[in-house]
């Protein structure tokens, strides 16, 4: 029998505000869409507010936390909230628990904001959510608060005010779009001021095995295992490889070689392509692994690879024990 999968980032809520005629049943259209996770097995499913650093975030990402309280809403026969220990337990893919996440804090703070109006966004978002899980502190690029990916800059000073706010809050901080600059920040700035603050990387995979600064480095990756973090496998092909799909559980492999047993997870990014001005990037996923649909053959490839249970903390028990710890 199948194990329920557990998945840590997808952009449904993008989609779903920014195309006109977007809707969650468009298996087409994204890799997460409800048929979709439903044939792939998933119990939870963590969605992302994405937001670019630009003018109007704020307002995009309000109205992601909009829709994502409209889903349980409109949606009541396929989604189910879940944002509590209790709820946890009594997963099942008949109904989809969900819990919502920042990716981008110029989401609720825009590089014009004060961050006093700033931090009420953030509490309009959570009011509209009932929870965040994580927060990415940065995209691809550098804003206010530190360095993104493709970005030297370390942490900022908002960014410390920031993880300051999180203290106590029972919010992760979100290393997958970090500098590697901002990710020894943060993890300085945390010990330096016993802050509690849980750490994951909610859609990373490993430098070592493809080299990209979307991929963790191994002194970033260690740390969070050490933290008792989350590492969620990340399926976009430019940062499993652009030419051998298999290369994925590779991957996996050098997880568990770096300790990683008790955090890997996944974390597939699925998020709608449309049109891209970059062709090199087209197919964004390989087609062993272009949507939730793929799951089952996944875990069926994993299981030839991996014990039995190995692949049930892959799939959704360490994701179920890091949130028990960090919800409790």
């Amino acid at each position: 029998m199948q194990p329920l999968i557990i998945d840590l980032h997808c952009d449904l809520l993008c989609y779903l505000e920014g195309e006109p005629h977007a809707h969650p049943y468009a298996r087409e259209e994204i890799g997460c869409s409800i048929p979709s996770l439903k044939a792939g097995n998933v119990g939870l499913q963590v969605l992302a507010m994405y937001t670019a650093t630009e003018k109007g975030s704020v307002t995009s990402a309000i109205n992601q936390s909009r829709i994502f309280k409209k889903l349980l809403t409109e949606n009541s026969d396929d989604f189910t909230l879940a944002n509590e220990a209790g709820d946890i337990d009594e997963l099942s893919n008949e109904k989809i628990g969900i819990v919502a996440a920042i990716e981008n804090a110029s989401g609720f703070c825009e590089e014009s904001d004060d961050l006093d109006t700033g931090f009420k966004n953030l509490e309009e978002i959570i009011s509209n959510t009932s929870r965040i899980l994580y927060i990415t502190m940065t995209h691809h690029m550098e804003n206010r608060f530190g360095g993104g990916n493709y970005s030297d800059a370390g942490l900022k000073d908002d960014g410390k005010v920031l993880l300051e706010y999180l203290n106590g809050r029972k919010i992760a901080i979100d290393f997958s779009h970090t500098s590697d600059a901002l990710a020894n920040g943060i993890l300085d700035h945390i010990d330096k001021m016993g802050l509690d603050i849980p750490v994951l990387a909610s859609h990373s995979n490993f430098r070592e095995i493809f080299e990209h600064p979307r991929n963790l480095p191994d002194e970033i990756a260690k740390e969070l295992i050490r933290r008792g973090g989350l590492i969620g496998m990340n399926f976009v092909r430019a940062f499993v490889h652009n030419d051998n799909p298999d290369v994925l559980y590779d991957h996996i492999d050098y997880g568990f070689s770096l300790g990683a047993e008790k955090a890997i997870s996944f974390g597939a990014d699925f998020f709608h392509a449309g049109s891209h001005p970059d062709p090199t990037r087209i197919p964004f996923f390989h087609k062993e692994h272009e949507s939730a649909d793929r799951y089952p053959d996944i875990i069926d490839e994993l299981s030839k690879r991996l014990t039995t249970e190995q692949v049930e903390k892959m799939a959704n028990g360490n994701v179920l024990n890091y949130l028990k710890r960090i919800w409790s």
